[in-house]
């Protein structure tokens, strides 16, 4: 019997199977294109590069303080002086302001741990305001500063020192201009933590803890010695200066 002679009930299975194996070709073609991404090579998964993670954390003001006290010493002379200053090598070497020491008398560095220390300038550099101070008694261990570290207008600063004889005062601030001049000295970085009659010689450090400055002035707009909110450092690396006619502290 030919397929024009089969029976209406057979002839509408057969054209139900063939429907059914379309539907089902179609399908799979369908899946193909979709894994394919038309009818290409098939497509990985999204992927996402994950940002690398800071390991680097910046200390607290008091790890700061704890990290640095111990270079930090207090500056006095015969003729009643009184200023910071930092060590700055394993030999003991202090650095402070010049004008701390420039008054020829003798001079006494006293320790974090209190040892206390005849010593003498070895050099001095009034257009910077800055000296070298050799101890001839040292603690039994040495701690010398970090020197140098970026310095930007807005960054975090600490200072530390001995403000009217408060010794190992701590204030903290930012970095409030660069390149400034007060009185003949120029190129200073200007901050404002607190600092007062005392302070110089101190360190000013960045926030990682490393002595970006000296601070060798103040702005004393009422000529009475007292902070009015700037304070100035020379910075570590050295600054062009022309002497030291600023309100020194």
């Amino acid at each position: 019997m030919s397929e024009a002679e089969q029976p209406p009930q057979r002839r509408a299975a057969l054209s139900g199977r063939v429907l059914g194996v379309l539907a089902l070709v179609v399908a799979l073609v369908a899946v193909v294109v979709a894994l394919t991404g038309r009818g290409g090579e098939p497509q990985s998964a999204p992927t996402t590069t994950p940002r690398p993670s800071s390991t680097a954390t910046t200390p607290t003001v008091p790890e700061v303080f704890t990290a640095v006290a111990p270079s930090v010493v207090t500056i006095r002379t015969a003729d009643g002086a009184l200023g910071s200053g930092v060590v700055v090598s394993d030999d003991g070497t202090v650095l402070t302001a010049n004008h701390v020491v420039a008054d020829g008398s003798a001079v006494t560095v006293t320790f974090a741990d209190g040892t206390t220390s005849a010593a003498s300038v070895t050099s001095s550099d009034a257009a910077q305001d800055i000296a070298h101070v050799a101890p001839t008694t040292f603690p039994e261990v040495l701690v010398p500063a970090t020197l140098g570290g970026d310095v930007t207008v807005g960054a975090d600063v600490v200072a530390i020192g001995n403000p009217l004889g408060l010794t190992y005062s701590v204030s903290t601030g930012v970095v409030s201009g660069l390149d400034r001049t007060s009185g003949n000295l120029k190129g200073l970085i200007q901050f404002d933590a607190s600092v007062n009659p005392g302070s110089s010689g101190g360190p000013l450090l960045d926030a990682q803890g490393n002595v970006i400055g000296i601070v060798v002035a103040i702005a004393d707009p009422g000529k009475d010695d007292a902070f009015a909110g700037i304070g100035f450092a020379v910075p570590i690396g050295g600054a062009v200066g022309g002497g030291g006619q600023a309100p020194q502290l």
